[in-house]
Order: structure tokens, then sequence, then C-alpha cells
């Protein structure tokens, strides 16, 4: 269905014909059943709109109580087809930013189901739900940005890059886990043509400069750390695997020298997401999260959010829920529902 709004000015001497005018599109617009994209007309040029996103501006231009209120609505969606505003950080178009409904922007998230889409699957116990990565990449990243994944793990950011059209550099030390990671990201297209570079090495002290100047890398845009939680879940026999510190402080010593050998390659004012939960140990509930935090503000890093994140459907509590609940109520704690993604900027 196409709807022409090139006249639409002509109308904008008169409050009666103004809303004449936007009424007959809006009850057109609304007769269109089966229609979730209308194409909009305007000046031989067409742009393609959500057709919730034009009945609900249509209604506030025919409801408008005011003659010039009624103009600045028409202006304004005449403005969102025409011209497109985007910040450097991302793709965006700011003009129609009621389109990108899907797109959280409170610090709570809350997911009851994992994306199992094409080659996203659980399959690797710890890998994080594929949302985590899409939502970050379209806020922070453009399209053919260089993004960093220090624990690369099954390749889920990898995935997700490939996706939307970003380019990326993997760093895991288990070759389980880059094997996976390749075997996974084989299996899904690449529409935009990215590079995914895969590297088993320790993140900790890998020199990322010649790579960058083979791969012809400035700086990268985006770096997305999953780490390990402690020692919850051993990934590996390396001595040099986060999951294997002795201590959480030798832990946050480990995860220090990653920031240090990082940080030098992204890209100044660009940002940094930290995935991360908190543990138990005999009894004791370890704030790993915020002392993962206080570790990387130590650096050339702002803190920008703290983003609460709960998954129900995890293998660990999957058919559990039960035991759990007695396990709490006889231990004296609380049931983990939650993680932290961190987001941070650098100075």
């Amino acid at each position: 269905m196409k709807i022409d709004l090139t006249t639409a000015k002509e109308f904008l001497s008169s409050h009666p014909q103004l809303k004449q005018h936007f009424t007959a599109i809006l009850n057109k617009v609304k007769k269109a059943e089966g229609k979730s994209i209308i194409k909009i007309i305007y000046n031989e040029n067409e742009s393609d709109i959500k057709k919730d996103f034009l009945i609900e501006d249509l209604t506030q231009i025919t409801e408008a109580q005011t003659f010039e209120r009624a103009k600045y609505y028409v202006n304004r969606l005449i403005k969102s087809l025409t011209e497109v505003k985007q910040s450097k950080i991302n793709d965006l178009n700011l003009n129609r930013w009621k389109e990108y409904d899907d797109l959280i922007t409170d610090s709570l998230w809350i997911f009851n189901k994992r994306d199992s889409s094409g080659a996203h699957n659980a399959g690797y116990w710890g890998n994080f739900i594929p949302q985590i990565p899409n939502q970050l990449l379209r806020r922070f990243t453009k399209s053919g940005d260089w993004v960093l994944d220090p624990f690369l793990g099954s390749g889920t950011t990898l995935i997700e890059c490939k996706r939307l059209g970003r380019n990326i550099v993997g760093i895991d030390l288990s070759d389980n886990a880059i094997a996976l990671a390749e075997k996974n990201s084989d299996k899904e297209s690449n529409p935009y043509n990215i590079v995914a570079k895969t590297i088993k090495a320790d993140s900790t002290s890998f020199e990322l400069k010649p790579l960058m100047k083979d791969l012809r890398i400035r700086n990268f845009h985006f770096v997305l750390m999953h780490p390990p939680y402690w020692d919850i879940i051993k990934f590996s026999q390396d001595n040099k695997d986060l999951s294997n510190a002795a201590s959480v402080n030798e832990f946050l010593e480990l995860f220090g020298k990653t920031l240090d050998n990082l940080l030098p390659h992204l890209e100044k004012k660009r940002y940094l997401a930290i995935v991360i939960g908190d543990k138990y140990s005999n009894g004791e509930w370890i704030p790993l999260g915020f002392l993962t935090m206080q570790e990387a503000l130590k650096r050339s890093l702002k803190l920008k959010s703290i983003i609460v994140k709960n998954f129900e459907d995890t293998l660990a509590k999957r058919n559990q829920k039960e035991l759990w609940r007695y396990r709490a109520l006889v231990g004296g704690f609380y049931i983990f529902k939650h993680e932290y993604i961190l987001l941070m900027q650098k100075k």
C-alpha cells in the first residue's frame, strides 16, 4: 500500500482542511488489513514505515487541539520520512526513534527465552543469551565497525556480528571454545561479508598490534567482555584461565590485566560492556559484579549504566526450581535471578 504525502503541506494554512485531509489518510491506512509496512511517497521519494507507528503519528495530527500543534506533528512526520539523523556511534535514525521499539532503554532487562534462531544454541554451558550482544551492538556500534570479544566462548557475539554487519576479533584460550565458535559461526550466513577473526590466545597478554596491522584496524569501536564468573564453571585446565584463579583477588588481578591489554586499542569515547554475575562461596554472597566494576573503574573508563538482567530459562535452573527454593529456605539465602551488564565509556 502506498500513501502520497507530497501535497500534505498544501493543507498547512487551514486547521479544518488539515484535519480532514489527514483523517482520510488515517482511515485509509487503518483499512489496509494484512499490511504491517506502509510505503510513503513524498516528492517522488519513497520510504517504508511500520503501520502501527504511522497510525500513531496520523492520530496525533487529527486529534491535535490547536492548529500549531497539528502543523508541528505534520512537519515532524515529513522530517522523519525525508531526513536521517544519526549519532556517531550507531546506525539508528533518531528522527524515527519510535520504530526501534524492540531496543531496551531501561536498566532492567527481563527475558523469558533465549534466541535460538540460526546458529544460536545453548550447547555451551555458560554462554550468554544472544539478546545481550544484539541490544548492545545495535546501540553502540555502526555497520562496518570493529568489535573485540576477549572471552569468545562458543561465539554468540560472533554470530550477532555476522547478522548485524560488524567485524569482529574473538579471543579465547580454550581450543575447544575456539573450535566450537568457528563451528557455530560456519552455520550462520555472512550477508555483509564481515571479517570474523578467531584467535586462540590469552587475552591478558596477547599482542594485538600485529594482528590489527594485518587487518588494517586503527582502533576497536566496541569491546564486549563476558568473563568467567570466577570458579563457578571451570572452562579449561589452563592456569591462566580466570575460572582457575585461586582467589577472588587473583581473579580480579587477571581481569585487570585483560583490561590493561585491551583498553589502549579501544577508540576514545567508545564503549565497553562487561557481562558478569555474583556467586556464593561457603554460604557467603561474593559481590563479584561490583568488585569487577571497581577493578574496571581504576582504568580510563567512566560508568554509564548498570543493567540488571534476568533470564528464566537457564540450564542450571531448568526443572530444578523447587529444589533451589528448598535449598534457599534451608540455607538462609536468596536464589540468583540476575546478572549485571556494566556499560562503560572510555574517557
